[in-house]
């Protein structure tokens, strides 16, 4: 699957443990999705503010890369997002569909979170908090907040934090899972708020305090 390559190839560049992975829809055929690597860690940077014999070290920025592809249906591209989720070792993934905040009556957190899901999170001391080749985004958040959207989010156990976390009897020695999933996708609602979770794995053993069985 394209996605599952795609978050492997960012896996292996970066280098770097991934706290969560999230992919943001506008719910019309063939508009670009923006995917999001959010990461897990610090690196030196030459701004200055820290005296000359101590390191000043930033949080890694979020990773924001706009995919182009054709599709028809949200159900083909859960599809492939629950591959990818399934393979990465992730314990569940979430789907959160939402209405557009540029309606009467929308809360201020509403408009944060179409924000949010689109790449627009505000700088960590006055440096960018995302990197983003995402050419779109800024129009994909406006249609979002005019018609709604949908975003999936997930955490790897493969290329993520959790691998000493991980007590599930699906996943092979580097955290991955051999496809395919199976898990199908839900109907989504069609405009209305709501969520839905996918849980995957599971632990065949007894644990018990200081081992398992």
């Amino acid at each position: 699957m394209e996605l599952f390559d795609t978050l492997s190839a960012q896996i292996r560049h970066m280098r770097l443990p991934l706290f969560a992975i999230s992919v943001s829809a506008v719910p019309f055929p063939d508009t670009p999705l923006l995917l999001m690597l959010h990461w897990h860690g610090f690196r030196q940077t030459d701004s200055g503010r820290a005296p000359a014999d101590q390191a000043a070290f930033r949080q890694v920025p979020a990773s924001a890369l706009q995919l182009t592809r054709r599709w028809n249906a949200l159900s083909l591209l859960e599809e492939e997002i629950l591959d990818a989720a399934w393979r990465l070792g992730a314990w569940s993934l979430s789907r959160d569909e939402r209405r557009g905040c540029n309606t009467i009556g929308a809360a201020a957190g509403e408009a944060l979170a179409c924000r949010q899901a689109f790449g627009d999170l505000p700088p960590l001391d006055g440096l960018e908090s995302v990197m983003a080749e995402a050419p779109d985004s800024p129009e994909l958040m406006r249609l979002a907040a005019r018609r709604g959207y949908v975003r999936w989010q997930f955490r790897p156990v493969h290329g993520g934090l959790w691998r000493e976390l991980a007590e599930d009897d699906t996943l092979g020695a580097e955290g991955l899972r051999a496809p395919p999933c199976p898990i199908a996708p839900r109907p989504c609602r069609g405009g209305k708020a709501a969520r839905t979770e996918y849980r995957f794995g599971r632990v065949e053993r007894i644990i018990v305090p200081g081992g398992s069985v």
